[in-house]
């Protein structure tokens, strides 16, 4: 893959070459100006020199005197750069004086009104001008012709010499831009600069907000959108450690009994006794299973973002009420649905699966203390909220164990299987649907967990 150029680099080529670009054209468009005027000039140079130089001849009766000194010959030609060639004739295109290569000009000429035109003279383009004079009287009169011819050195000379007067201190001038577009170009990136020396001076365990006050709104926002990359991947890397954590610390305590009851089952030598040690390793597996699915879907109800969609939560809390009924039926516990038929949400169906089968799971593990242990579930709208409840008639909890049912591995039983994550992954499902689960005491007896969360158009979004 070819290098990229820098962001500096690129700035300075896009403008600083429209700059050159605009140099170039207008030098040469000021050059074809000062070519223009500088050939004017010649031009005038050459009326004026055409006319004194007609002077010189007069008409004699029917003849011509030619008052032409050689001095003012030499003057003419003697600079051989820039040769003056004339030619004087009578009747036009007869030669009397000058230089008799002279063409005659393209175009008819009026009496008194000289004409501008070109030529090839001595193998040079050169400037020409012709003027046509009468003389004489009556049936007598004649044309006098005075040609004069000038080549374009002095022109091309006084050209460069305005494009010089007049590029250099735009050179001068564009010069100074540059330095100047330069100069800005390193302090706009200055913020970029310190944003990546920021980023580069960091260990790959510092994931906290990048801090840049005196930025553009366009660096800022890129420091936004970093910022809440970070925050994302600090919470991912929270959510791990803490998982780590807990998983370590839960699954010792099983694990060392699982191998303290197999060493003993190993060394026992009756049957019965081998039975109850494996009825033992048989019940920590299903304690460390459970703990482990829990765990996991702790990790799950924090984890990285979901896509939410529009779900009916009524129809989702029966079918997985529907999923318990065979386990209900072999403890002997009432379970029922009662409530709405339709009440959608905005949410995930694997969450929210995930919650329900926990509280009804808790219900069925905790609330069936009763003789007659009834659970119903019901969902029904509550205001912009859809409610999810789960009711059982069991022993219920205390004001003081409400507070507390939803820390991570709080129990408020002894009752074996249980390992104190149900309601924290309940909990932490509705907050990621903006909502919020409850807990309530039921009279006579009993525990009502309710989950409250958006009605579907309330708030759509994606939780992060």
């Amino acid at each position: 893959m070819k290098p990229i150029l820098s962001l500096r680099r690129q700035l300075l080529i896009w403008l600083l070459l429209p700059q050159l670009v605009l140099w170039l054209v207008g030098g040469a468009l000021a050059y074809r100006i000062a070519l223009n005027y500088a050939e004017k000039a010649l031009d005038q140079s050459l009326l004026q020199s055409v006319k004194s130089l007609a002077r010189q001849i007069k008409p004699i009766g029917s003849g011509l005197l030619v008052d032409f000194p050689k001095a003012a010959q030499a003057i003419i030609e003697e600079d051989p750069d820039d040769r003056v060639s004339y030619m004087v004739s009578s009747p036009p295109g007869m030669f009397l004086i000058g230089n008799q290569n002279f063409s005659q000009p393209p175009l008819l000429l009026n009496p008194g009104v000289p004409a501008v035109y070109r030529i090839e003279l001595h193998g040079k383009t050169m400037r020409a001008v012709a003027l046509d004079l009468a003389y004489g009287d009556g049936q007598e009169a004649q044309l006098l012709r005075v040609q004069l011819a000038k080549s374009y050195v002095a022109r091309d000379r006084i050209a460069r010499e305005l494009i010089a007067d007049l590029l250099a201190p735009l050179l001068v001038l564009g010069f100074i831009f540059s330095l100047l577009v330069y100069g800005g170009i390193k302090r706009g990136m200055k913020p970029l600069t310190k944003l990546e020396s920021q980023l580069q001076s960091r260990s790959s365990s510092d994931l906290t907000a990048l801090e840049l006050t005196t930025a553009p709104k366009e660096v800022h926002a890129l420091v936004e959108s970093i910022n809440r990359l970070l925050a994302a991947v600090r919470r991912n890397v929270v959510q791990e450690k803490r998982f780590i954590n807990d998983a370590a610390h839960q699954l010792r305590t099983p694990l060392a009994g699982l191998i303290n009851q197999s060493d003993l089952a190993l060394k026992e030598n009756e049957l019965a006794l081998i039975k109850a040690r494996l009825q033992k390793v048989h019940s920590g597996a299903q304690r460390s299973a459970h703990l482990v699915n829990q765990l996991l879907a702790l990790a799950r109800s924090g984890g990285s973002e979901v896509q939410m969609q529009r779900i009916d939560l009524a129809q989702l809390a029966q079918t997985v009420a529907r999923e318990y009924s065979p386990k209900a039926i072999a403890l002997k516990v009432d379970l029922g649905y009662e409530g709405a038929q339709h009440v959608w949400v905005q949410g995930s169906e694997l969450l929210l699966r995930e919650a329900i089968s926990n509280l009804i799971d808790n219900a069925l593990r905790y609330g069936c203390v009763n003789p007659e242990p009834t659970i119903t579930v019901s969902v029904n709208p509550l205001g912009h909220f859809a409610q999810l409840s789960i009711e059982d008639n069991g022993q219920g909890l205390d004001e003081n164990q409400r507070e507390q049912a939803f820390e991570r591995f709080w129990r408020g039983s002894d009752m074996p299987g249980g390992c104190g994550l149900g309601l924290s992954i309940v909990q932490g499902i509705a907050q990621r649907h903006d909502g919020q689960a409850l807990l309530s005491p039921i009279t006579p007896q009993g525990l009502r967990v309710s989950l409250l969360l958006p009605l579907a158009g309330e708030k759509l979004q994606t939780q992060a």
